[in-house]
C-alpha cells in the first residue's frame, strides 16, 4: 500500500481557516482519585451528582441504560459546558444476556437547508471562533431521541422514573462546583458574554456563578418534566421545538437554518460496532461518523509489533513509538472519516494489516518522521479544514446483570453555542464539518451537507478478552484529543497492567501530526529536549482528559474516574 511523506504543508486550503487552537474547555485541577468497588454494579460519570444518581438507578434494579440516562439529566444541569439534551451522543452496550455488543448513534445532524458553503463568507471560511456562536452552528440535538431509543430496547424501570433526581436538583438547586465556576471565569466562550438567557442564567447579577453558590433552573425542571411525561414528542415536537427553531434562527449574530421538520424527522441510528484486535484482546468502538475506533485501532495496530510491556511506562522509547503512531491515526482520519451515509469511508483498507504494518516498520528507531499523509485508498478527497474541539462527558455504566455502557455526549465547544431554551444550552456541532468545503471535484469528505452529522473523535470503548467477554469499558472527553486519550489509557491497562488508579493519573502525551504535546508539571514534561534533539516539535501545556473506566473483574467491576476533571466512580459496596 502506497503512502507519502510530506516535507511541506499538508493542505494549503486548510491555511485559510488555520489559526491557533485552544484547547476544548480548560484544565481546572488535578485531584487524585481512588479505585471503587462494587460487587453488583459500578458507575463512573464526570460529576459527583451524576454518578449519585446513575447509583441510585442501579441499586433500584434499573438497567445501565436506565443509569445512564439518570445520569445525563443531571449533567444537563450540573455539567452545562460539557453535554446535554442540546447535544448528542455515541453509545457502546454490552447485552449479557445475548452477549452482544451494539452501538447507538444520536450525533447531531445537518438541518435540512444546510450547504457545504454554510461557513464561507466572501469566499473564505470563518474563523472558527466566530463559527461557533449563535445559531449557525446549532445541529439538530440527538440525545432525547437516542436515550428513548436505547430505553426502548434495553431499559427496565419506567421512562418517567429516570429524571426525578435532575427535576429535583433543578428545582431545589444545586451547588456549582469549582469546575464549572473556573471555567465560567475564563471566559473562553465569547457567546456567554453576549446579553440574553445564557448570560442571564450563569452571570446574574452581572457576575459569573461562583464555586458554592447554589443555582435553581426551574426552566430545566419543566422541560425535564415534560419529557419524562410525554417522552420525545415533548422535545422534538410542540412549543419547545418551535422555541428552539426561534432561538436558533433570530439569532442576533448569525442566524441558522433549523426547522421543524429537522427535529420531527430526527432519528438515531443502530450501527455494528468496529472492533480490531490487539494482543489477545479486542477494541471495540463507535464506527464513522466517529473516527474515534478507527484511529484508536490504527495507534494501537501499529504498535503491536513493538515490546511496548518491555518499554519503561512513558518512557522516551514509549513515547516516540506511540507519537509516530499517532501521527498516521490522525493523517488518515482527517482525510477519510466522515458520515458514511453521504462518503465512502475505505475501513476495511484503513484497517488492513498489511497496511498498518507498513506503517509500523516505517517507524525510525530515534527520529522523528515529520508530517505524514494519509493512505492512499479510494476514494482520494480534498482537503480538511475541520478544528474539532468539542466539550465532551463520558460516563461507564455496569449493571447488576452484567450489561455494560460506555457512552460519550457532546455540545461540542465549551458552553455550545450560547444559545439556551428550554433551561439547556445548544450544541455548536456543525462547527465539526470542516469549515472550508474544497473547490472543484476536490471536496473535503467531512463537509457540510443537509442532514449529515459530522465526524466526531468521540470513542467510547469496550475491551474484549480472548473469551469475547468484556473486560474493560472506558472513554474521555477531550476534543479531538480524545483518541490519544484512551488510546493512551489501553496500553497502560493492557501492556503495563496498571492499576485503575495510576492508568488515570498517568501523564498525558498526544500527537495529531502537528507536534508533540506533553502534559505541563509532570515528569513526561522532562523529555522535551530528547525530543527536540530527535527532531520533533514540541509543547508542554495542560492537558485535560477526563477518563471514566470500569474493569470487570472475578467478584465484580472496579472503577476510576481521571483526577483531571471531577468525576467519581460509585459502586453498591
Amino acid at each position: 500500500m502506497k503512502y507519502l511523506l510530506l516535507v511541506g504543508a499538508l493542505w494549503s486550503s486548510c491555511a485559510m481557516a488555520a489559526e491557533a487552537e485552544p484547547e476544548p474547555e480548560a484544565a481546572t485541577g488535578f485531584q487524585q482519585q481512588g479505585i471503587a468497588f462494587g460487587s453488583e454494579f459500578m458507575a463512573a460519570t464526570a460529576n459527583p451528582l451524576a454518578s449519585t444518581a446513575a447509583q441510585s438507578i442501579l441499586a433500584k434494579g434499573g438497567s445501565a441504560v436506565d443509569a445512564a440516562i439518570a445520569a445525563q439529566m443531571v449533567l444537563t444541569l450540573t455539567e452545562p459546558q460539557s453535554s446535554g439534551i442540546g447535544g448528542g451522543f455515541f453509545m457502546l452496550y454490552w447485552d449479557a444476556d445475548k452477549s452482544e455488543l451494539v452501538s447507538l448513534d444520536a450525533r447531531e445532524s445537518a438541518p435540512a437547508k444546510a450547504t457545504p458553503e454554510l461557513f464561507m463568507e466572501n469566499g473564505k471560511p470563518l474563523r472558527w471562533i466566530d463559527a461557533v456562536v449563535g445559531g449557525r452552528s446549532v445541529g439538530v440535538p440527538g440525545v432525547v431521541a437516542g436515550l428513548y431509543e436505547a430505553h426502548l430496547r434495553y431499559g427496565t424501570l419506567p421512562w418517567s422514573q429516570l429524571f426525578t433526581d435532575a427535576i429535583e436538583l433543578a428545582q431545589q438547586g444545586f451547588v456549582v462546583s469549582p469546575r464549572l465556576a473556573k471555567l465560567l471565569a475564563k471566559e473562553f466562550n465569547p457567546g456567554l458574554k453576549r446579553a440574553g438567557t445564557a448570560n442571564d442564567y450563569f452571570a446574574p447579577n452581572g457576575k459569573w456563578l461562583n464555586a458554592g453558590d447554589k443555582r435553581t433552573n426551574p426552566e430545566l425542571a419543566r422541560t425535564l418534566s415534560n419529557i419524562a411525561k410525554h417522552g420525545p414528542a415533548a422535545f422534538y415536537q410542540g412549543p419547545l421545538a418551535q422555541q428552539m427553531v426561534d432561538a436558533v434562527n433570530s439569532d442576533a449574530d448569525r442566524p441558522g437554518l433549523l426547522a421543524l421538520t429537522d427535529l420531527n424527522q430526527f432519528a438515531p441510528v443502530w450501527r455494528k460496532p468496529l472492533c480490531q484486535p490487539y494482543r489477545q484482546y479486542q477494541i471495540c468502538g463507535m464506527g464513522p461518523p466517529s473516527s474515534g475506533a478507527v484511529a484508536v485501532g490504527q495507534i494501537l495496530s501499529i504498535l503491536e509489533p513493538f515490546a511496548i510491556d518491555k518499554m519503561a511506562v512513558n518512557g522516551a522509547d514509549f513515547v516516540h513509538h506511540y507519537a509516530q503512531a499517532s501521527r498516521v491515526a490522525y493523517a488518515d482520519r482527517a482525510h477519510y472519516i466522515a458520515d458514511p451515509a453521504f462518503v465512502e469511508v475505505p475501513l476495511e483498507s484503513m484497517l488492513a494489516p498489511s497496511y498498518l504494518q507498513q506503517r509500523s516498520t516505517n517507524i525510525l528507531p530515534n527520529k522523528d518522521l515529520g508530517k505524514v499523509n494519509h493512505g492512499i485508498f479510494a476514494p482520494v478527497h480534498g482537503a480538511d479544514a475541520t478544528a474539532a474541539l468539542p466539550s465532551t462527558s463520558h460516563m461507564v455504566i455496569a449493571d447488576k446483570a452484567g450489561n455494560l455502557l460506555s457512552l460519550t455526549s457532546s455540545i461540542e465547544m465549551g458552553f455550545g453555542s450560547s444559545v439556551m431554551v428550554g433551561g439547556f444550552l445548544l450544541n455548536n456541532q456543525l462547527t465539526d464539518f470542516s469549515l472550508y468545503p474544497g473547490a472543484g471535484k476536490q471536496l473535503a469528505a467531512n463537509r457540510v451537507e443537509a442532514g449529515k452529522r459530522p465526524r466526531s473523535s468521540m470513542a467510547p470503548t469496550i475491551i474484549l478478552d480472548k473469551q469475547g467477554q468484556p473486560e474493560y469499558a472506558l472513554g474521555s472527553p477531550g476534543g479531538s484529543r480524545i483518541i490519544n486519550y484512551v488510546s493512551q489509557v489501553s496500553v497502560a491497562l493492557l501492556d503495563w497492567k496498571l492499576p485503575l488508579d495510576e492508568a488515570m493519573a498517568l501523564p498525558r502525551v498526544s500527537h495529531r501530526n502537528d507536534y508533540l504535546l506533553l502534559e505541563a508539571d509532570t515528569a513526561v514534561a522532562q523529555l522535551l529536549p530528547e525530543f527536540e534533539q530527535r527532531g520533533y516539535k514540541v509543547r508542554i501545556a495542560p492537558l485535560n482528559s477526563g477518563v471514566q473506566v470500569i474493569q470487570r473483574t472475578g467478584s465484580g467491576w472496579l472503577g476510576a474516574a481521571d483526577p483531571r476533571r471531577e468525576g467519581v466512580a460509585l459502586g453498591n459496596d
